[in-house]
């Protein structure tokens, strides 16, 4: 998954503003106790970032 369609992802599901202030402010352990913008910043894959987010979010099938 390329960076582009993550954070593409992101703003379709929380919208264009909040998408940015959870990835923020979300601290999720699948990825380490990190938000996704530490994960991303440490070098995790998107897809594996897009994964945890769906793990802890209700995000639709069709974004999944």
């Amino acid at each position: 998954m390329r960076l582009s369609d993550f954070w593409n992802r992101m703003k379709l599901h929380f919208g264009d503003s909040y998408a940015e202030s959870w990835a923020r402010d979300y601290i999720i352990a699948d990825l380490g106790g990190r938000t996704v913008n530490q994960a991303l910043a440490d070098g995790f894959a998107a897809k594996d970032v897009w994964r945890a987010v769906c793990g802890v979010s209700d995000v639709p099938a069709r974004l999944r």
